[in-house]
């Protein structure tokens, strides 16, 4: 029998990013009572939801799982998107360069490794200078960790710039993916943007130092991709997935759930997109517009956008209805719901649910899949751009909304898109031929995620690799 040991697990400060980490934590403790866990956590250098649910993730978690709060960071201004995100996880450095080393002083338990979040690569020098080794957790799909280790291999081995596709119609012909990316609508950089672009890639190259990246996937539903990864120049690849946290999120819930059990089965659209999730005045009238025009019930998280110039995440609204058409709360009353904050979770798990309007981040994708949902895709980034085109083209498990929708991150702005088209989209989500044959495909699919976490299921077995592999030299 091998010694105890520990591994640190270093997620970036989002929210969804630290559940899902604190999810392959208790999976990993639960399969190997050998192992023991430290999550160092860091914070936004402003107030943020993941706050709020550092408490109950606390409580939450296995005796041998232990989370660590490192000192909230002050932030550099002017910058946005990627590059704040790196440059938080910079500024927490010497922070984790503590941490590890009164780890790795003391005698019992082994320091096996620490596994960091997708953005953290720059946390890999840690584990160098300690001379133990980094594991990747790549909480995204495989398909996109393919696209990002084949540009990055295209921009520095053959010197193409990936910024000058933006705008061409240039079809890029990827390993891992079945049908060719438009260069023009989908490519995966947030969005073209010189920097970011480079920053992206710069995360890809350094994956490669690693001895092994988890994929927060299963085999079933990225076949092609997982196949294509070790010819991409990947380490070690390990699809453990769905990596979820299903259990009830919040008795806040409750009142909802109440609500959802008078309405019909799969009735009920869903309108949710995520924990940063927000839209301006104008299109927050459009969308009421378009379903007020559709009839269909509708449960709908309507959330405030961050005040302009402030680095925050959006807030409930005190009142909803200062956004919405006038009188739109009240001749909808019968038929739906405009709420703040929503325990996702528990709503896609309701049989009331029929459909799910979604922004498509990665974890709400493998939540509809896991309560057999259909979706129609609204991403409100470039990554989420890249996992509605796989949905909508390659699986054919959601209807389409508005693919290549952009959100200003500098300038606070958005573009609007108009009722009609909103309509259209939740009808095709909601009836006809092709909504029964995708409510289909997604139910079955449901089945092969849950066998693929089950004894000798096809996830079960990649993270029975991963363990040894923890402990071989």
């Amino acid at each position: 029998m091998s010694a105890k040991s520990e591994l640190v697990f270093i997620p970036s400060p989002g929210l969804g990013h630290l559940v899902s980490m604190v999810e392959m934590a208790k999976l990993l403790v639960d399969r190997d009572d050998r192992l023991s866990l430290t999550i160092l956590v860091m914070k936004f250098p402003f107030d943020s939801e993941i706050d709020s649910h550092i408490e109950s993730l606390t409580t939450s978690v296995a005796a041998r799982i232990r989370l660590v709060l490192l000192p909230r960071q002050s932030h550099s201004p002017g910058t946005s998107g990627l590059a704040f995100i790196h440059h938080v996880v910079e500024s927490h450095k010497g922070n984790v360069r503590e941490a590890v080393a009164e780890l790795s002083a003391r005698a019992s338990p082994r320091l096996a490794g620490l596994v960091l979040d997708m953005f953290c690569t720059s946390m890999i020098d840690v584990a160098v200078e300690f001379s133990i080794p980094s594991y990747m957790f790549f909480p995204s799909n495989a398909a996109i960790l393919g696209v990002m280790l084949h540009l990055q291999s295209l921009r520095d081995e053959q010197h193409m710039d990936p910024t000058r596709l933006k705008g061409s119609d240039a079809e890029l012909d990827f390993p891992c993916l079945a049908n060719p990316l438009p260069a023009a609508k989908f490519l995966p950089l947030e969005v073209l943007m010189l920097e970011h672009c480079r920053i992206f890639l710069d995360f890809a190259l350094r994956y490669r130092e690693t001895k092994g990246i988890l994929v927060n996937t299963f085999a079933e539903l990225e076949p092609r991709a997982m196949e294509a990864l070790p010819s991409l120049g990947a380490p070690a690849v390990y699809s453990v997935g769905p990596i979820l946290n299903i259990k009830d999120e919040s008795k806040k819930g409750f009142e909802i759930l109440d609500w959802l059990d008078q309405q019909p089965d799969a009735s009920v659209v869903f309108l949710c997109f995520g924990s940063d999730g927000y839209f301006h005045k104008h299109q927050a009238k459009e969308i009421a517009h378009a379903l007020e025009q559709s009839r269909y019930r509708f449960l709908w998280s309507l959330r405030q956008p961050p005040a302009k110039g402030k680095l925050e995440g959006p807030r409930d609204y005190v009142d909803p209805a200062e956004v919405l058409p006038e009188g739109f709360l009240n001749r909808t009353a019968g038929v739906g719901r405009v709420i703040g904050w929503t325990p996702q979770v528990a709503v896609l798990a309701h049989p009331a649910i029929g459909g799910f309007v979604s922004h498509c981040g990665w974890n709400s994708t493998l939540e509809s899949i896991w309560f057999g949902v259909p979706v129609a895709a609204w991403p409100q980034y470039a990554e989420q751009q890249f996992n509605a085109f796989r949905l909508v083209v390659e699986l054919g498990l959601a209807a389409e909304i508005k693919m290549d929708y952009q959100r200003d991150l500098v300038k606070g702005s958005d573009g609007v898109v108009m009722a009609d088209e909103i309509e259209r989209g939740i009808r095709k989500l909601m009836e006809g031929k092709e909504a029964g044959e995708r409510r289909k495909k997604v139910k079955e699919l449901s089945e092969k995620s849950r066998k693929a976490l089950m004894e000798d299921g096809s996830s079960y077995l990649s993270l029975t690799r991963f363990i040894k592999d923890i402990y071989s030299p």
